[in-house]
């Protein structure tokens, strides 16, 4: 029996993924002949090519000369247009360019170097607007990938992974099918851990199906869970499209038991339910053969490895997070020396000694066992986590964790305002945060801060404590995230809005997969001073979208990380080292027959209107309700 196991686009492509290592390793140990294929790397390096390139820049140029020739324009054209001309500049430059910026990244000396990787990382950024652009109105990045109406129905979902709403369809229907055939998988198996990654695997998926009429397919993976565990049960079938079951919860031994019953004749349907309480003591390492090494945008491997699962505090009243109806699954870990043992074989094989610990969180008590466990190991692994801010982070901890080869934490800091993390039960106060994030900064570690503001019921004020806390920090943070609140599904807040000053909790009619929630507190939150003051903050640090360097918990922070020290992105990255100013490139543009700076105002206050009513008013989306709408907007004429 041969299983095919992939990773979906569309998300970071600088490293692999832990979801099918680990699977394979477990499904290899039960005797299982397994086909791993990491289809995010290998999609985008097809993707990052000249010649491919090339084909979305036509693409370009072809429809926004359609459209610039017609007399008017009505909303989704006008908004149509003005992506395709914001994309005409970089589809010019962007073909002749990409292969040195790929290469700039796999690059062990260039990528080292701050004016080579800055170009290297706009180039990539361009050829996705490029790309989007050729199928607008599609929006991708390595952490979304979105359409106006993605994934509200399962026939939105099919239209979406079409060919004209697809960059990666002929990567789908040809390299990878051809792959999967000449494997002859009896179970092909796509693992989603992250949002971004749910249209792109049912785009896989049909194409594998039209291809591959008799595999099974299963689908299963945190971000999927999250969706398939909330639909009723009257509507799952529907919603897996060209998938014949889902395994909900953590895979491992379900997939060896469904692998199974497709052997014996009996092929599942709809939901298998998976367990969250495994013990990990007996868990093998993650299995990386025919992953690495592999086209990753990066000059060496940084390897994902799960040393716990869940989280052992599991109270925080915003969290909903993994396979699990809500909260988090419950916290266990792997023994250190196990840890240990493998972190250094994989170390061996593939000539790398960084390493990420992919959890919700690692106990201290855990934490320094490793450390220990490690250091007497030797090889010099280094390794990033992310771990509670408390006061088990003293400084002798901290030193001792230093000493193990920790290289980098994230800390979830969440709020500064000492009202604000009591309401979210954070369990600790923000001077425990402020000692264990100093004790760590000490000890040499980089210490990566995470925060949001906008939590129901806090103001202006208990936002800008926040702020102002981070920035009293700069030197201690080596880096820093500060979002804004979002309800999701499974959290305690949604679960219990009053208790919260939710005063109103609602879903989109329209929305059959429920991937959306909205809410409206009783008071009004921070507004645009927050936003500000956030924004001024930023200026103080290098920080990049993710995933790239710069960015919290990535393979190229890491890296880094351990070439710099934890204090590289403590300046802004126009007075970094050897950053020369790039002149930018100016090629020649059609003269457009619209304006487009004024349509991309006006069309896009329409549009915004147009959602305004639907989310906040009717609270009912569908393609038809939008064209109605946007019906009575003008035209746009030459």
């Amino acid at each position: 029996m041969a299983v095919a196991l992939i990773y979906p686009p569309l998300c970071d492509p600088t490293a692999p993924y832990l979801s099918v290592p680990l699977l394979a390793a477990c499904l290899r140990r039960a005797g299982l002949d397994v086909l791993a294929i990491d289809a995010n790397a290998l999609a985008v390096a097809w993707l990052l090519r000249r010649d491919t390139m090339e084909s979305f820049a036509e693409r370009v140029r072809a429809r926004f000369a359609d459209l610039d020739g017609r007399r008017s324009l009505g909303l989704a054209d006008q908004l149509d247009y003005v992506q395709l001309w914001q994309a005409l500049a970089p589809a010019a430059v962007v073909p002749g360019a990409i292969d040195a910026a790929v290469a700039t990244l796999r690059d062990p000396t260039r990528f080292f170097e701050v004016a080579a990787y800055e170009d290297a990382v706009g180039t990539v950024e361009a050829a996705l607007e490029v790309a989007a652009a050729a199928c607008a109105p599609l929006r991708i990045d390595f952490a979304a990938w979105r359409t106006p109406f993605s994934l509200l129905t399962p026939d939105q979902i099919r239209r979406d992974a079409g060919p004209d709403l697809d960059p990666l369809h002929a990567w789908y229907a040809g390299p990878l099918v051809d792959r999967l055939r000449a494997a002859h998988p009896s179970v092909v198996g796509v693992s989603v851990a992250f949002p971004g990654q749910v249209q792109p695997a049912y785009a896989l998926a049909y194409a594998v199906k039209a291809a591959l009429p008799g595999v099974h397919l299963v689908v299963g993976g945190p971000a999927i869970s999250q969706i398939l565990l909330r639909i009723p049960a009257e509507r799952v079938a529907a919603a897996l499209g060209p998938f014949d079951s889902a395994v909900t919860g953590e895979g491992e031994e379900a997939l060896i038991d469904l692998v199974r019953a497709v052997e014996a004749g009996r092929p599942p349907r709809g939901l298998v339910r998976g367990t969250c309480d495994r013990d990990l003591t007996d868990l093998p390492a993650p299995d990386f053969t025919g992953l690495v090494p592999g086209p990753y945008l990066s000059p060496t491997p940084v390897l994902p490895y799960d040393g716990a699962r869940g989280c052992y505090w599991g109270k925080c009243a915003f969290c909903h997070y993994g396979p699990v109806e809500s909260g988090t699954a419950r916290y266990r870990e792997r023994p250190a020396a196990t840890v240990a043992s493998h972190l250094k074989a994989l170390a061996d094989l593939h000539g790398t000694r960084l390493f990420y610990l992919s959890e919700d969180t690692l106990s201290p008590r855990g934490a320094r066992a490793l450390a220990a466990a490690l250091q007497q190991a030797g090889g010099g692994i280094r390794w990033a986590t992310d771990l509670r801010p408390e006061r088990a982070l003293d400084a002798e901890t901290c030193r001792a964790l230093a000493a193990g080869g920790l290289l980098a934490v994230s800390i979830g800091v969440e709020s500064a305002a000492p009202r604000v993390l009591e309401r979210i039960d954070k369990g600790v106060r923000v001077e425990h945060v402020e000692a264990a994030t100093r004790a760590l900064a000490a000890a040499g570690v980089a210490v990566e801060a995470m925060a949001f503001t906008g939590f129901p019921g806090e103001t202006t004020a208990e936002a800008l404590q926040t702020v102002a806390w981070l920035g009293r920090m700069h030197d201690d943070l080596s880096l820093f995230i500060c979002g804004e609140f979002a309800l999701t599904h499974g959290s305690r807040v949604a679960q219990d809005p009053d208790a919260f000053g939710v005063a109103e909790v609602w879903e989109m009619a329209g929305d059959e997969l429920r991937s959306s929630l909205f809410w409206r507190g009783r008071r009004a939150g921070p507004g645009a001073r927050v936003d500000d003051a956030v924004e001024a903050l930023s200026r103080r640090w290098s920080l990049r979208s993710y995933p790239w360097a710069g960015s919290l918990s990535t393979a190229h922070t890491l890296l880094w990380y351990d070439r710099f020290g934890p204090g590289v992105f403590r300046q802004p990255v126009a007075s970094m080292p050897g950053l020369a100013p790039v002149p930018p490139q100016k090629p020649r543009l059609p003269h457009p027959r619209f304006d487009p700076e004024t349509l991309a105002e006006s069309a896009s206050e329409a549009d915004a209107a147009i959602w305004d009513t639907l989310v906040n008013q009717r609270r009912a989306v569908s393609r038809s309700a939008w064209e109605a709408l946007a019906a009575r907007v003008p035209a746009a004429r030459r």
